[in-house]
């Protein structure tokens, strides 16, 4: 399929509430209805992006979110599916583990910063924990879901063909739990960026990432930098989760 068909086919539906807020914020902003300090015109907003975009900076600090991001992901979500298949075919592991789990996944993620940051400070490792945390979790419990949805029926054929511990993972376990493991994988990803720039801003130690731009916006009172910033984070987020969407139908292909 072209580029040209592709656009064509999208839905622009969806533009027409951004367009029409643009449109009365533009307006209120010509008209003087609003104070320009606290709500600067949306020129004065693409200046500062202008000016932003064509900075070094600007793209070091994208390119180190995106690290914290994957990172803390990566980590998150391994940690995640192999916890989740323990105690989905254990019954021992569920007996010891789950209590545990169901206890520490009602506490806040946010409470665990100030001990984060107890032993880790405000460096990148702490960073990356607590994305880790905030992936952990979803992860998890949608993968226990997902291996505890197998039927037994499933089980006693993969034990007629004598399958061993890896081939019983491969050929069951992973299949059968996929469509709820890329769900728990799909809002791990959004609570990994979500956590990205939380961790910037409440783990701030002013190093680089969209949440210090953010932050210095506010630190100087530069209210169009704080909206661009917004608008910046906000794209990726959509983009990351566009790209897992794309890549779960890629993988998840052959259950059609």
């Amino acid at each position: 399929m072209t580029i040209i068909a592709r656009v064509k086919q999208a839905n622009w539906r969806g533009l027409l509430i951004p367009g029409l807020f643009v449109a009365a914020w533009s307006i209120a902003s010509w008209l003087n209805w609003v104070n320009p300090k606290l709500i600067p015109a949306p020129l004065e907003v693409l200046d500062t992006a202008w000016r932003n975009i064509i900075e070094i900076e600007f793209w070091k600090s994208i390119a180190a979110s995106l690290g914290r991001d994957l990172s803390g992901f990566t980590i998150g979500a391994l940690f995640g599916v192999a916890f989740g298949i323990v105690v989905g075919i254990s019954k021992i592991a569920n007996y010891l583990f789950s209590p545990s789990f169901n206890f520490l996944r009602q506490v806040s993620l946010f409470a665990w910063l100030p001990l984060i940051s107890t032993f880790l400070e405000y460096g990148n490792s702490a960073k990356i924990l607590f994305i880790s945390l905030s992936v952990f979790y979803p992860v998890a419990l949608h993968t226990i879901d997902g291996v505890r949805g197998i039927s037994n029926k499933q089980f006693e054929v993969a034990q007629v063909y004598q399958f061993n511990h890896w081939q019983l993972l491969t050929k069951l376990i992973l299949p059968g739990a996929a469509p709820q493991i890329f769900v728990g994988l799909q809002l791990g990803l959004i609570f990994a960026w979500l956590a990205t720039i939380g961790s910037e801003f409440l783990l701030a130690n002013y190093g680089i990432g969209l949440g210090n731009i953010v932050i210095r916006g506010r630190a100087t009172l530069d209210v169009s930098l704080i909206v661009f910033g917004l608008v910046v984070i906000g794209i990726i987020g959509i983009g990351l989760n566009h790209l897992a969407l794309r890549l779960e139908r890629w993988l998840l292909a052959w259950r059609q």
